[in-house]
């Protein structure tokens, strides 16, 4: 008989079961060793330097490690300085956003659209060095800076040119000859505002060195160019990512001029030291409002100062570079041959930090020489709680100071303010408190102070002490006039402009308070 034993097969079928676990036991083993050797190989790559930081998403073809409004250029290591103004510009213990160290910002890129900012400032490096470089995270590569008193001494103006991209112009002799001859002086649009003390000839200052900065920023192949003072910061909301470039490389190619509504600073103490850092309350503008909302929560909103805002409520704008652009006042731009085709943001806005600081009171009031009654103060003050606050700096004690600042400008009350915050009248911001935090964590203040050069030149060092000389001077005049009126005949006697041009000489917009409750025609519709 045959061995049927001898066709059997050498080892036991598998049955299913046995074919499943198998199955299962490899893909656990291929599980178990795939994020094994993936975590091994980010290590490794981590030790050499070579994990590519997130960041780099926004970087276009050709640039390396690049941040919103940044470039990548390596800032040596340096021993922080000892100067007053680094005070409260140092790296803190405990750094939480490192992504600024050892970086600079784009400067000289070929990213557009190319953004300028201008500003008349006699700030110190305290202020002015959060500011720029805020604005530098957000995409603005240049910046004019027409400095006087503090913002024109050496050891500022030393560190400021030290910084590509930026451009120091001194109050001088020979800058006021020169503007002293601009066709301004022949013009109607502002001649309201000439030969008037404190505000009035700030405003007229303004307005001159705006334009000579609308001729640099041409030269420099700008595309757009904006005027801010030191207390203020864009808040580019709306745009798809937090970045002002991206917010004007969406604007409509037959767009002008572009409005940002500003958002006043609401302090809940009376000790800020650094307001772009201490204070994330603001106040919206009448435009970001429902009108109900807005006229409906007026009385409450005001606690019982003349306006809405402290300050200002009509914005700021940006202008797009192009011929026959020229100023108007401090919050608008114009052209010289048409009427500007301009939008207003329904989100971005201009954050407005003003009397966020105690001192601020003080140092208003030593800048200007008016006396400080009723019948004077309106000679030199365009807004009516600027003037209160002059009188008050000027007459009261100490104590009597403090206590009428707690009273009209920090918002102790608690439940107000939260119901206010529920009615969206006040918001809270977080965003340039992040990014100047991150910045100051990153080092990036102390870093540019004292890679500073050690001294200006000659020429530059005379240039800043006349400058700042003659700042100091200005306190203790009251003539209304002073150095920008001495050529006062001279530009009555020009030529007036041709007809064609004349036409379009709309009036300077001044700084100009929200609508008040008589504005709110509603009210007198619904009786």
């Amino acid at each position: 008989m045959p061995n049927h034993h001898l066709h059997a097969p050498l080892r036991p079928s598998q049955t299913p079961s046995s074919s499943s676990q198998s199955f299962t036991a490899k893909l656990l083993l291929l599980l178990t060793i795939l994020p094994l050797s993936l975590a091994a190989l980010a290590f490794v790559l981590q030790w050499r330097g070579g994990v590519t930081d997130p960041t780099t998403r926004w970087a276009p073809p050709g640039s390396n490690q690049l941040f919103p409004g940044m470039e990548t250029s390596p800032v040596s290591a340096v021993s922080h300085s000892s100067s007053s103004d680094c005070i409260n510009l140092g790296r803190s213990s405990s750094p939480s956003f490192p992504y600024y160290h050892d970086w600079k910002f784009d400067y000289g890129s070929n990213l557009r659209p190319k953004i300028c900012i201008t500003t008349s400032t006699s700030a110190g490096l305290e202020q002015i060095l959060p500011w720029m470089f805020y604005h530098k995270v957000i995409g603005v590569s240049t910046f004019f800076l027409f400095v006087e008193g503090k913002a024109a001494s050496p050891n500022v103006t030393k560190v400021l040119e030290s910084i590509p991209g930026v451009k120091v112009i001194y109050r001088t002799k020979e800058l006021e000859e020169q503007q002293a001859k601009s066709r301004i002086w022949n013009e109607t649009w502002l001649s309201s505002f000439f030969y008037k003390p404190c505000n009035y000839e700030l405003f007229v200052k303004q307005s001159l060195n705006m334009e000579m900065a609308i001729v640099m920023a041409r030269d420099a192949g700008m595309d757009w160019i904006i005027h801010l003072d030191t207390d203020e910061l864009i808040h580019p909301a709306g745009a798809r990512e937090y970045s002002l470039r991206q917010l004007l490389l969406d604007v409509p190619g037959n767009v002008d001029m572009v409005i940002f509504p500003n958002y006043e600073s609401s302090v809940e103490r009376d000790d800020i030291k650094e307001p772009f850092t201490e204070v994330s309350m603001f106040k919206r503008n009448y435009d970001h409002l429902p009108k109900d909302t807005y006229f409906g929560m007026y009385k409450e909103s005001t606690r019982g100062n003349p306006n809405y805002f402290l300050t200002y409520g009509n914005g700021k704008s940006a202008a797009r570079i192009q011929d026959h652009l020229r100023p108007n006042g401090a919050h608008r731009w114009h052209n010289y041959m048409k009427s500007p085709n301009e939008i207003k943001l329904e989100e971005a806005a201009v954050l407005h930090y003003t009397y966020a600081k105690f001192s601020d009171l003080t140092s208003r009031r030593d800048r200007c020489g008016c006396k400080p009654t009723r019948e004077d103060v309106k000679r030199c003050f365009m807004l009516e709680f600027d003037r209160s606050a002059f009188i008050i700096a000027s007459t009261a004690t100490e104590e009597e100071m403090m206590n009428w600042y707690r009273e009209h400008i920090v918002w102790g009350d608690k439940e107000l303010k939260m119901k206010l915050l529920r009615k969206g009248i006040l918001t809270r911001i977080y965003a340039p408190m992040a990014i100047i935090q991150g910045l100051r964590e990153s080092d990036v203040f102390s870093s540019v102070i004292a890679s500073a050069p050690s001294a200006l030149s000659k020429e530059k060092f005379f240039l800043s002490i006349d400058s700042s000389n003659s700042s100091r001077a200005v306190a203790s005049e009251s003539l209304p006039s002073r150095k920008l009126g001495r050529n006062r005949n001279q530009a009555t006697g020009r030529k007036v402009l041709d007809a064609e041009i004349d036409s379009f000489q709309e009036a300077a917009i001044p700084p100009l308070s929200p609508p008040g409750r008589d504005d709110d025609h509603s009210i007198g519709e619904a009786q």
